[in-house]
């Protein structure tokens, strides 16, 4: 695994090697992640990733956040209970150089967020262990908590095409061989 593009571009990140099975660690593949902020910046959406606040629910590595940072995010909150994937986003954000300032590591389940004091994040990703149906219950914590702004852009990858819940509009959905990304918004009806 490696930063695609950006300030970081061509970084190797922490290896897990094909993933880990008991932690759900399953890394989103380089090409995917290229694709994925192809599709991003291709004009679509304008430019969702640079200033913005983002939100990593079950981060595994933090790779994604970590590219939007590259790519001039402003801030990336990286979300995962497992051992594991706490010590990887941690070694990355060391291999990265990021601090503080750019970001912040929970030690929290992604379905049970507590209430978000911050301003709420612009960019979503989220990435649940397949087949477990964690994603909208990870979403309406999210949007419960205060942590999802009212224009914010959500990004999840699923290994199934994924409609959206109530309170979200569907976008697109790509299929990149096992791995389907959706990406909705935050609906404006109430």
């Amino acid at each position: 695994m490696r930063i695609i593009a950006g300030a970081q571009r061509g970084l190797k990140l922490a290896s897990v090697g094909k993933g880990d099975s008991k932690a759900h660690l399953r890394p989103t593949s380089d090409r995917v992640r290229e694709s994925l902020f192809s599709v991003l910046l291709g004009g679509a959406y304008g430019n969702p990733i640079v200033g913005a606040r983002v939100l990593d629910l079950f981060a595994g590595t933090g790779a994604l956040g970590l590219e939007a940072l590259s790519r001039g995010a402003a801030h990336c909150t990286f979300v995962d209970d497992g051992r594991a994937a706490q010590n990887l986003i941690r070694e990355n954000i060391k291999l990265t150089r990021r601090d503080r300032d750019t970001t912040k590591v929970l030690t929290s389940n992604a379905t049970k967020l507590s209430a978000h004091q911050d301003v709420p994040c612009d960019l979503v990703f989220l990435d649940p262990p397949y087949g477990k149906d964690l994603g909208k219950q990870a979403l309406t914590s999210a949007m419960a908590g205060g942590w999802i702004s009212d224009n914010a852009l959500i990004i999840w990858e699923e290994n199934t095409a994924q409609y959206a819940p109530h309170g979200f509009d569907l976008h697109d959905q790509r299929r990149y061989g096992e791995t389907w990304i959706t990406i909705l918004e935050v609906a404006d009806y109430p």
